[in-house]
């Protein structure tokens, strides 16, 4: 069974940093497209970042200049640096694996930006 676990989550200061981390397993994570989305509360879950299987990325506007999207295929993991955090960015974040027809999800993270 694919797993996704996501960690690095927690509770931050208007401003500051956090860095997100999923970790894959029982996957040929390589081939894999990788995303970070988020749901807010009383909102749809909406796509943060993507890198694909080529490396390529994608942002959403709102955290662009601030996110960070990398991928280690040796580690079978996939990142999220979050820089110049705002309130407006408190969700929960999961992870996303897609290939195909296939999609898997993380159980999420909690990032709370508040002071």
């Amino acid at each position: 069974q694919v797993q996704l676990v996501e960690s690095g989550g927690g509770l931050v200061q208007p401003g500051g940093s956090l860095r997100l981390s999923c970790s894959a397993s029982r996957i040929n994570f390589r081939i894999y497209d990788m995303g970070w989305y988020r749901q807010a509360p009383g909102k749809q879950r909406e796509l943060v970042g993507s890198i694909s299987s080529s490396m390529s990325t994608n942002y959403a506007d709102s955290v662009k200049d601030r996110f960070t999207i990398s991928r280690d295929n040796a580690k079978n993991t996939v990142s999220l640096q979050m820089n110049s955090l705002k309130p407006e960015d408190t969700a929960v974040y999961f992870c996303n694996a897609k290939w195909k027809s296939f999609a898997y999800w993380g159980q999420g993270t909690q990032v709370t930006v508040s002071s």
